[in-house]
């Protein structure tokens, strides 16, 4: 059949067609879909039954705490901030409240940055404090290393990522300034040490009290370089170190924070957030260039600034942690020791493979992990499990009570870089 000069072109299966043939599209294909939800387009939504929130039965859902729900103090500030219109890409209201409220929290003026995601906070960021010729020193097992998927490499031009061993997933002085010690001389053959990256808290649960951050960064300091913090599960750590915001970050020599609320109650909102104004220097041209600009930008911002009212982004922190207490004091009663300290929200244990097996089949959701530091033995398997401010004391005893009716156990195993009476740090 001819096609008239005005026609549409379609595409069938990688095959250009005319608008007058008639592909062999079936029923429940994509323009049956299309034509379908024109028709329904206007009809209320409703969710199925599955889909509703109630506390039910109990959930054991310990695999991160991405996949809680999103906070409803948040979701009330959301349809809040989408009645009516507003300015686009940040020249909002909401922008700037929550930039004044970031301005209180850290005790000074900060330049900060909204984004959608805990990877373009941490790739944007440190292309930022490093140039393409430089090398970012960070812990081996931190989730811009292995988690992040070049981003920072990419964002960064083809900066270099270098990984470091140290216990229970944090850098220690020593390993940072013998590293430091291998730079230098071989100009210009060798990547140059722009920044060094820390984790609070780190991958392991772990938390770097405010003395060794401030350690770090002096040593950082000496060589010239920036000093990063990912902040995920930055309240986690500051609840637990009965800390303030400067006091963890600008205060101890931080230069840099990637501010997470994702994980933390809110639906995507995150911030890279400069202790010096100066030097966050062109870097809204860096998140726009980098796609990471949102049009409908005070979206993220109401987040954050419900997040942030009335210390509720401390509460929600203190939840978490309490019941990853919790259920570290309850393994530990029956045998399945953490190891390593539980100063966040992330609990380690090793448990044999059968019970892996029994836990997942009555449906519990957990990662199993791997550490260089740990010998699990072939019938032990480290698993890692995740509280969040959504986790209830029920899904906790369940797992518990499946633990505690397996009868074996695995030997003690611990890292050979933190013997078993590690204690929790002290405060600051």
């Amino acid at each position: 059949m001819k096609r008239t000069a005005n026609a549409p072109r379609l595409f069938h299966l990688g095959r250009r067609i005319n608008s007058g043939e008639r592909p062999n599209w079936h029923a429940g294909t994509a323009l049956h879909r299309v034509e379908k939800q024109r028709r329904t387009f206007a009809q209320p939504l409703r969710l199925p039954a599955q889909a509703q929130f109630s506390p039910g039965p109990p959930q054991m859902n310990f695999a991160s705490d991405n996949t809680a729900p999103v906070t409803p103090a948040i979701l009330d500030a959301l349809a809040e901030a989408s009645r009516g219109y507003a300015r686009g890409y940040g020249n909002d209201d909401w922008t700037q409240a929550a930039e004044r409220r970031f301005c209180e929290i850290f005790e000074g003026e900060v330049a900060a940055f909204l984004v959608p995601t805990g990877t373009a906070a941490n790739a944007l960021a440190l292309a930022q404090v490093s140039p393409p010729w430089g090398a970012i020193l960070c812990h081996a097992g931190s989730h811009i290393l292995t988690d992040g998927c070049g981003a920072p490499e990419f964002f960064g031009n083809g900066l270099k990522l270098v990984g470091l061993e140290g216990a229970a997933g944090k850098i220690a002085a020593d390993g940072l300034g013998e590293t430091l010690a291998g730079y230098g001389g071989h100009t210009p053959h060798q990547v140059i040490p722009s920044a060094l990256s820390i984790t609070q808290a780190t991958e392991a649960g772990t938390i770097y009290r405010t003395n060794e951050i401030a350690a770090l960064a002096q040593i950082a300091r000496q060589r010239s370089l920036a000093v990063h913090m990912d902040g995920a599960r930055f309240a986690n750590a500051l609840v637990r170190l009965n800390a303030t915001p400067a006091e963890m970050t600008w205060r101890s020599g931080v230069d840099a924070l990637s501010l997470g609320a994702t994980k933390g109650g809110a639906l995507a909102a995150e911030a890279v957030i400069f202790f010096d104004p100066a030097a966050a220097a062109c870097f809204g041209e860096r998140r726009k260039r980098g796609g990471h600009l949102l049009s409908k930008h005070r979206f993220i911002a109401a987040q954050f600034l419900a997040y942030l009212a009335d210390d509720r982004w401390l509460d929600l922190a203190r939840h978490a942690n309490a019941m990853a207490d919790k259920l570290a004091a309850a393994l530990t009663a029956i045998g399945l020791r953490p190891v390593w300290p539980v100063d966040a929200n992330l609990v380690f244990v090793v448990v044999p493979r059968a019970l892996d097996l029994k836990l997942r089949t009555a449906g519990a959701s957990y990662y199993v992990r791997s550490s260089d530091s740990l010998e699990t033995g072939a019938d032990n398997v480290l698993i890692r499990l995740v509280t969040s401010f959504a986790t209830i004391e029920e899904d906790i005893e369940r797992f518990v009570d499946l633990c505690a009716k397996h009868e074996e156990r695995p030997i003690d195993v611990y890292p050979n870089d933190v013997p078993p009476s590690a204690s929790r740090p002290a405060a600051k």
